[in-house]
């Protein structure tokens, strides 16, 4: 039995002699054993949201892909008895015995889950190639996979009868699965590490708090990775500029004048938020004199960017959304970039980034600088992404991306002002690619900053904390 096959037909033959056996005994997990599934359920319905459509292969009993609580649930195995049991767990879930190195289905998800299961696969590169033609741009893959330090514990687990005995296992690093994903045509958005102490009642605090930090992250059981399908440049959409402007009178004319036309329309929407200057007014004219831009304008019933964002978001007719704030210290002139960023697919969420070139004396205040480099590494660590510079007030991405986020907006709460974390926060709660863009900074050449560093940092400072409990410490 734990011959080594030289085979795809004899290795599948071992494993599936051995699930069926461990599958007819359907004894009680160990406590280890189900404590761990449990911490697994928990990671995973943080990285999902309810309601997609899940494909789950290698999914044994089902359980896991019920706590998805998808609209439609697909579970693939290729042992007939966990496939009976499954069915008779979750009857409104759909289950499959098939081999994943040869699926054969005609329909795509949104979500499609490899548990535990490339340690154990004869192929995977393969296996992940099968994957290909299950999925949309926005579909992504999570897998998770033990870590090899944990092998001999692993093992002797097993003999003490607290975890399942299993065949001779791959043992791959999240290095070689990258790289096996990348061969399969697929592009590692984000990892992390889960799961320091798999007991139950203790190991809460240990996999909720300790395996966060950087120490005990080395010591982590599990490592999850999230992966998204190789992009396809798309064709040229229709994009809409959105302009929060308060007090902003002396900068309109300048937006028409320096903003390029980008894609197979521009739009500009500009959102008037209770100017105490004649912004209102001068945005009419200016309008009226550029009859060769298709523009809206809006007054702000609400008060902050981020509800005039949200308002220029949802009247906006484009496919791609873009913020340019009014003060124009982000140069019109660079939004092409970010244009290309995105439609190429290099990455789904377009981040300004004012920390790598140097900036213009008057710019950015010292202590401005400092908070926006504190807030950079907090986001890092937060997001499981490198960001840079969290407040940049130019933000890209798609249409459909952004109705994803406004979707669970609740999950964070409605306490940001500026919509910069709102977007962050949405984005990594997704698993969007997000990346990174650096631009040059410049001066106002009119008006002054409508924000308040000390109250508005301490405010930042309370998201921060908050988003940690919704993202990290769960």
């Amino acid at each position: 039995m734990n011959s080594q096959a030289s085979t795809l037909e004899e290795y599948n033959a071992q494993r599936q002699a051995r699930w069926q056996q461990l599958w007819r005994k359907q004894e009680a997990l160990s406590p280890f054993s189900a404590a761990y599934h449990h911490r697994l359920q928990q990671i995973y319905r943080l990285l999902t949201a309810p309601g997609l459509r899940v494909l789950e292969i290698g999914c044994g009993n089902g359980d896991l892909l019920a706590a998805l609580r998808p609209a439609y649930g697909l579970g693939v195995d290729f042992c007939a008895d966990a496939v009976q049991i499954a069915r008779a767990r979750h009857p409104q879930l759909n289950f499959l015995q098939a081999d994943a190195h040869s699926l054969s289905l005609n329909e795509t998800f949104d979500i499609i889950v490899l548990s535990d299961l490339v340690n154990d696969l004869w192929d995977v590169q393969t296996a992940l190639e099968q994957l290909r033609p299950l999925c949309q741009p926005h579909t992504r893959i999570l897998l998770n996979l033990h870590s090899r330090l944990h092998q001999p514990l692993l093992t002797l687990a097993g003999s003490l009868g607290l975890a399942q005995n299993v065949l001779l296992q791959n043992w791959l690093t999240p290095e070689d699965v990258t790289n096996l994903l990348r061969l399969a045509g697929f592009e590692v958005v984000r990892q992390q590490r889960e799961i320091l102490l798999p007991v139950p009642w203790l190991g809460d605090f240990f996999n909720h708090f300790l395996v966060k930090l950087p120490f005990f992250q080395s010591f982590a059981w599990s490592n999850v990775l999230i992966a998204r399908p190789e992009p396809v440049p798309a064709a040229a959409p229709r994009v809409s500029v959105i302009i929060p402007a308060r007090n902003e009178a002396g900068n309109i004319e300048n937006v028409f004048r320096r903003l390029p036309r980008m894609g197979a329309e521009t739009e500009i929407v500009f959102i008037e938020g209770h100017s105490q200057d004649e912004t209102y007014t001068v945005i009419e004219k200016a309008i009226a004199a550029h009859p060769e831009w298709k523009c809206q304008l809006h007054k702000q019933s609400g008060k902050g960017k981020a509800d005039a964002v949200r308002l220029g978001f949802d009247r906006a007719s484009g496919d791609v959304l873009m913020i340019l704030d009014a003060d124009l210290t982000v140069r019109p002139e660079d939004l092409p970039r970010f244009y290309q960023a995105l439609v190429s697919g290099k990455g789904e969420f377009i981040n300004g980034v004012r920390l790598v070139y140097p900036m213009q004396q008057q710019a950015m205040r010292f202590l401005n600088l400092l908070g926006n480099k504190f807030f950079s590494l907090a986001f890092s660590w937060l997001l499981g992404q490198p960001i840079k510079d969290t407040l940049c007030g130019t933000k890209v991405l798609w249409r459909r991306d952004y109705e994803r986020i406004a979707a669970n907006r609740a999950f964070f709460g409605e306490f940001d002002p500026f919509g910069d974390y709102d977007l962050l926060f949405g984005a990594a709660k997704q698993n969007l690619k997000i990346v990174d863009l650096p631009i040059r900074y410049q001066e106002r050449t009119y008006g002054s900053t409508n924000i308040d560093r000390w109250r508005h940092g301490l405010l930042l400072i309370r998201m921060v904390i908050f988003a940690a409990s919704r993202l990290k410490f769960i």
